[in-house]
């Protein structure tokens, strides 16, 4: 979704909400990642003291396989964003959204960050205690003597 943020950026204390979401052929980009739904996001635009923020929040639930066990699951996740977006800068910015022509891609944002802010390992939960390096068993479900 573009946003024109010409009437944020020339008025303080103005605002604009949106809400949308990131489409399944969209996500279909991601390598590595499989999406069960699309990725849903809320959020404002708003000028504070002639700074225009972006804060919003995305919502999205994914398949994965317990890098540990190998158990298939979905799991819900939900992050807040916060960016302050500027017309343009005079030298290379990573902190700053750049809104070339007063537009903005919030589906684009809002993919880059959350694409950044998943986790490298992936758990059925945070204590998974994977599988025995011997026989395999699931070590969440069943004990085995292996080890000792």
């Amino acid at each position: 979704m573009n946003m024109d943020l010409r009437r944020i950026f020339n008025n303080t204390d103005s605002k604009a909400d949106f809400h949308g979401e990131i489409t399944m052929e969209e996500l279909e980009r991601c390598n590595g990642y499989t999406f069960a739904k699309p990725v849903k996001y809320n959020g404002v635009f708003y000028n504070r003291a002639d700074v225009v923020h972006m804060d919003y929040s995305v919502e999205f639930t994914l398949s994965i396989v317990c890098d540990r066990c190998l158990k298939e699951l979905e799991r819900e996740y939900k992050y807040d964003f916060r960016h302050i977006v500027v017309g343009s800068v005079n030298r290379d910015e990573e902190d700053f959204i750049i809104a070339k022509d007063h537009r903005v891609n919030v589906n684009e944002i809002a993919l880059s960050d959350l694409l950044l802010e998943l986790p490298t390992k992936l758990l059925c939960r945070d204590d998974c205690k994977g599988l025995c390096t011997v026989c395999g068993c699931d070590l969440n479900e069943t004990e085995c003597d292996c080890q000792k």
